[in-house]
């Protein structure tokens, strides 16, 4: 086997496990949830509800939320609100306590944890038969109670979640981008359901039956590894699309790109800490989802290294592979083109896919140095810009 050989072998191995990454996987899954789909049984279940909103000085943002709760087509006695404040140094605690009298409880850590340490602490004060968890920055539909809740009548069922639909206001590149990734995520939410179950959540939204909530430990990325979790219990995360809420995406690539590097390197740990998971003899379909969402889909950065560097190689040696080459290479420029121009306040629609599908590849290879490096991430920041900053001195070209 000569060397040209071996690198079209490697170059077409790496291209064929990127188009089962991102469309064979769906495909697989839409089969399995057409020809052996799981339904759930759903029936009447009005319980007591406990709604945790985890927060940490999102004073901007923290009285529209709890007014949206308390909104909530839901009977106010079967409902319970607790604000989990990881050790807010701004007025996020002060405002909890303002909505004090309409029955709003404030949970306040004793030293900052991060949000998974919140979340379990706040689970304890509980007294809900469900427990909700949500956000500050997310917004409820009056009805998304009542659309979760009759998922639970089916034993089976441990966690329900609901459906997010992201909106951009600024109408930036980044959220443009957030929003495309985000429907092709919601597609392979629905079929995973129906397939066996959830592998995550959105972590803005989603219920789990009390009796099956277990403490996590603080450096995971709760609302994935919640799937496993009920999963390992003999139990199943399913998607309800008649929940809904929305919540603003990032505007600006820097924020987008810190917020997929924590969330992926907290996967990486949850990944690694539930290896066995991956196991089909242990886990069934559950495993092939694992291996197929996740592992796959955090490999993809070193098969598109692996195309570039065998079609560079190829490039002198044949015509396809030298426009598989240069491609690649237009995708990558046009990406890092649109990082400089919208540093420069230009924003031009265009190359809004190109420049998120690199961000969040570049993702995965910093969270995967950070990890292997050990390092952890348990704490985060409120990182979204309000519109009328972003707006300021910004163009927008179509």
């Amino acid at each position: 086997m000569n060397l040209r050989f071996a690198a079209e072998i490697i170059l077409w191995l790496s291209a064929a496990a990127m188009v089962y990454t991102y469309a064979g996987y769906p495909l697989l899954l839409t089969l399995v949830s057409t020809v052996r789909p799981r339904r759930v049984q759903r029936g009447d279940f009005e319980v007591t509800v406990s709604v945790i909103i985890t927060a940490y000085n999102e004073e901007r943002h923290l009285a529209a939320k709890l007014e949206n709760t308390l909104a909530l087509d839901y009977p106010s006695e079967l409902l319970e609100i607790i604000v989990a404040s990881d050790c807010s140094s701004d007025r996020t605690d002060d405002i909890v306590k303002e909505f004090a009298s309409r029955g709003v409880r404030l949970h306040r850590q004793q030293q900052r944890q991060g949000k998974t340490a919140a979340q379990n602490a706040a689970v304890e004060q509980a007294r809900g038969d469900v427990i909700l968890f949500s956000d500050a920055t997310s917004h409820y539909q009056p009805d998304a109670v009542r659309a979760l809740l009759p998922n639970f009548a089916d034993p089976t069922v441990g966690c329900v979640a609901g459906r997010l639909i992201y909106v951009d206001p600024a109408q930036s590149r980044i959220g443009r981008g957030a929003r495309s990734y985000w429907s092709y995520e919601t597609f392979l939410k629905k079929h995973e359901s129906r397939a066996s179950s959830l592998i995550g959540a959105s972590g803005c939204l989603y219920a789990v039956r009390r009796t099956a909530y277990v403490p996590l430990y603080h450096e995971a990325c709760s609302d994935f590894i919640i799937a496993t979790k009920m999963v390992e219990q003999g139990l199943r995360a399913v998607y309800e699309p008649g929940a809904v809420c929305t919540e603003e995406t990032n505007r600006r690539s820097d924020n987008e790109l810190e917020m997929r590097v924590r969330i992926i390197a907290q996967t990486f740990t949850d990944l690694w800490h539930h290896r066995g998971m991956m196991n089909p003899f242990r886990s069934g379909f559950y495993a092939a989802q694992l291996l197929s969402h996740k592992v796959m889909r955090y490999a993809v950065p070193l098969f598109l290294i692996t195309i570039l560097a065998t079609s560079g190689t190829l490039a002198r040696h044949s015509m396809l592979y030298s426009i598989v080459f240069v491609a690649q290479l237009g995708c990558y420029l046009s990406a890092l083109g649109a990082w400089m121009l919208e540093h420069a306040g230009v924003h031009i629609r265009l190359l809004a896919l190109p420049q998120y599908f690199v961000l969040s590849n570049l993702a995965v290879l910093i969270a995967a140095y950070r990890f292997l490096r050990g390092e952890r991430y348990a704490h985060w920041e409120p990182n979204r810009e309000s519109v009328s900053k972003l707006k300021e001195g910004a163009v927008l070209v179509r």
